[in-house]
């Protein structure tokens, strides 16, 4: 280990540790207080007295884990947030699991019990540690105060290089009272033996790569929250323009890929657009950028790109082949990458190649031509998507968060966002995210419009931290997309479940949300007419605070398209009615007994020959 080496002082654990969180440009910090985590919160009471730091006092810890996942979606930097033992440590849980399944660079310091109580069933002990290790990409229990510096170091680093994700550190109480010999550790003079993420790809894979998008026909990028986290959105334009290829991304992708350039085909899988779908089943070689093959993505894996060769692109060598065997796999930083690529293309000399496409950008276009995403019109209540149209007509460049269900897909479906502008729970599917999720983001962009975009049950599950938003005058607006139900449970209950509508309704029990922000000292407006929302919508974003707005919609409107569990993506409910297949999949004929087959099919289903 080299380190760069400064003056050694004599302070506490606690010192150390808000010392060397500041030493890492943390300026924010969520959490909670409680016994074992005071001695922290102690030295933090003197760090926010001497300015530059200042911590945000939620009223649940999940609302902090989720704040400072926000916090690092919207900004690329590391999120930092703090809870007690025992329930403050096990209330931080769901919302690290939420940060590793999404791959966000997150560190989460909780108090322990004393060292000589450990293991002894103490007031307040739980052994975090070990109930984290699934979730998290690294852990420590501090046992010496000495090694506090060392452990932030090395924490951030972690938590925000390769794969980034949420790194967990656990201070003993009395290791934060305890004096040590603290010796600072910079930013960037850690290295850690055994710990080299590879950035740059494979030079002979970058070649085979090329080969093959030259000799493509039908290709298509798909593009995953790794390409958000690697900042790769120049170069993925530049290399998607170069070929002339159609870009689909994932949930997790928004933003990676301007949504209203020509070549974007919008977010593909479960309740993605019919062309993206289409297209991934017809191209015939499908390029992955920090995507993980993900089911809700794939659909029937064995289906998913069937006929199309694939070239895989992540910085994690575990997800490379794990769910699909790639042609060509090219482990690396996935914009270091395409630079690379891009710069091998140019030493080539191989100039702008569009041409070979333009007859698959045809038949796409066809598709989205035939099968666009739809926004019904009601008389009396808007529909969902008349909503987040126009939300996003009158705050296009919002940063949006959301929170899981119905509503969430239609905001993928609608909302044509920046990059980092999009912040969603997408592995996990955590209800409660988007609220305060929207509040770190908030605090870390106080000039940017934030917008939560919620449903009736999701906003339940953390309203509490209005009370948050009151006392720090955190002036985001929240729009709740309010059918009643929880909306996507009542799709399925409706769809696969034969109507049996089994703990899905929340009609009952709804408070009234103006009553709700008058009581916590902010805004509430209702809207309970389609001839209200736009100037309802407009009032929101008009005033200077925060706002919660209730919009009731029609209660029985589901989300489509939607391809059902064990289906290929080329199988979606709620496509208009007409010859699906022929005017969706290109035809060929059995040179056998000429019966008509999808491109897609292998053998002829007629007579058994091999197509």
């Amino acid at each position: 280990m080299q380190l760069q080496r400064v003056a050694v002082q004599r302070v506490s654990g606690a010192y150390a540790l808000i010392d060397s969180l500041k030493r890492h440009g943390v300026r924010h910090i969520f959490g909670y207080p409680g016994g074992a985590i005071l001695p922290i919160y102690d030295e933090l009471y003197r760090a926010e007295a001497q300015g530059g730091i200042q911590h945000i006092l939620v009223r649940h810890e999940q609302g902090a884990s989720h704040a400072a996942d926000g916090y690092a979606r919207a900004t690329g930097q590391v999120g930092v947030c703090f809870g007690t033992s025992g329930p403050g440590a096990t209330n931080l849980v769901t919302g690290i699991a939420t940060a590793h399944m999404d791959s966000i660079p997150m560190v989460v310091v909780t108090g322990q019990v004393p060292r000589n109580a450990i293991g002894t069933d103490a007031f307040q002990e739980t052994d975090i540690f070990g109930i984290t290790l699934p979730i998290v990409k690294h852990s420590y229990v501090v046992r010496d105060p000495n090694q506090m510096a060392r452990v932030v170091a090395e924490a951030f680093h972690i938590a925000s290089t390769g794969r980034p994700g949420p790194v967990l550190i656990d201070v003993p109480k009395d290791v934060g009272l305890a004096d040590c010999d603290y010796v600072p550790i910079e930013p960037g003079s850690l290295k850690l033996p055994g710990y080299r993420p590879t950035v740059k790809g494979n030079p002979r894979q970058i070649e085979q790569a090329i080969a093959l998008i030259r000799e493509a026909k039908s290709p298509l990028l798909y593009v995953g929250g790794g390409a958000i986290s690697a900042s790769a959105h120049a170069e993925l334009l530049e290399l998607a323009e170069h070929f002339n290829i159609p870009v689909t991304t994932t949930l997790m992708g928004k933003g990676a890929f301007d949504e209203n350039h020509p070549l974007s085909v919008g977010m593909l899988g479960m309740h993605g657009t019919a062309y993206a779908n289409f297209a991934v089943s017809q191209c015939d070689l499908l390029i992955a950028v920090g995507a993980r093959f993900d089911d809700r993505v794939t659909g029937k894996l064995d289906e998913f790109a069937a006929r199309a060769k694939v070239i895989h692109i992540d910085i994690d060598p575990a997800e490379v082949g794990k769910n699909r065997a790639p042609e060509v796999p090219i482990v690396g930083d996935v914009r270091q990458v395409l630079i690379d690529l891009l710069r091998r293309l140019k030493e080539l000399g191989l100039g702008m190649e569009s041409r070979q496409t333009q007859s698959w950008l045809d038949r796409i276009n066809r598709w989205r031509k035939d099968y666009p995403l739809e926004v019904p019109q009601y008389a009396e209540l808007p529909s969902p998507q008349q909503v987040i149209v126009e939300l996003h007509r009158q705050a296009p460049n919002a940063y949006y968060t959301t929170d899981v269900g119905q509503h969430q897909m239609w905001a993928a479906q609608f909302l044509k966002n920046g990059p980092r502008r999009w912040i969603s729970s997408a592995g996990l599917g955590t209800m409660g995210y988007g609220l305060p999720a929207a509040m770190g983001a908030k605090v870390a962009l106080p000039e940017e419009e934030v917008i939560c975009i919620s449903g009736d049950g999701s906003f339940q599950m953390n309203l509490q931290e209005l009370g948050t938003m009151a006392q720090y005058g955190i002036n985001f607006k929240t729009v709740i997309i309010n059918n009643g139900w929880q909306g996507m449970v009542r799709q399925w209950q409706e769809t696969f479940y034969g109507e049996r509508y089994s703990s899905s309704n929340m009609e009952v029990g709804m408070p009234d949300v103006e009553l709700l922000c008058q009581a916590y000292g902010l805004k509430g407006i209702k809207v309970t007419h389609t001839d209200q929302l736009q100037d309802a919508i407009a009032e929101m974003l008009a005033y200077d605070g925060a706002v919660v707005m209730d919009v009731r919609v029609h209660r029985t409107e589901n989300c489509y398209p939607m391809v059902a569990p064990g289906k290929s993506n080329a199988q979606m409910l709620g496509l208009p009615e007409q010859n699906t297949l022929e005017r969706a999949v290109e035809l060929v004929y059995c040179p056998n007994c000429n019966a008509k087959n999808a491109s897609t099919n292998h053998f002829c289903p007629e007579c058994g020959t091999k197509l």
